[in-house]
């Protein structure tokens, strides 16, 4: 497994990553929605990966639900940074989280355009389980 970390500016939300692969091996996704793009977010997860979440004060984060109203964007309300997405099924939470956020995100590949306005909420909820993380604690 290959360790990363990241997290807000504030230091408020932090993030602890274990990678299945090399960083490089990864190609952030770029949505190109009206909320990625105001944010600049292109997003990494790993299927076989891990992912904690610590949000040392919850008064200072919060959720955004856009879009099909599916997953929920997590962003620190003290510092603006958008940390990433979650959605959450059967007592289960995935996470897809904002490369930006990451140290020493020039580790990773290029970045890729992907357009997930144009699948339903089937396919957007397939593809999350599919590509996002699924073994993520939330603390």
């Amino acid at each position: 497994m290959h360790p990363v970390s990241g997290g807000c500016y504030c230091g408020n939300i932090q993030l602890d990553l274990q990678l299945a692969n090399a960083p490089a091996s990864y190609q952030p996704r770029a949505c190109d929605c009206e909320f990625c793009r105001k944010h600049a977010a292109a997003y990494i997860s790993d299927a076989r990966g891990t992912l904690r979440i610590r949000i040392n004060d919850q008064r200072r984060s919060g959720t955004y639900r856009q879009g099909s109203e599916l997953a929920e964007m997590l962003l620190c309300t003290h510092c603006g940074v958008l940390i990433g997405a979650l959605y959450r099924a059967e007592g289960r939470i995935y996470a897809t989280v904002n490369v930006r956020v990451v140290e020493r995100a020039e580790s990773f590949g290029v970045e890729q355009a992907v357009s997930p306005k144009q699948l339903s909420a089937d396919a957007k909820v397939s593809r999350w389980k599919d590509l996002w993380f699924s073994s993520v604690e939330l603390a």
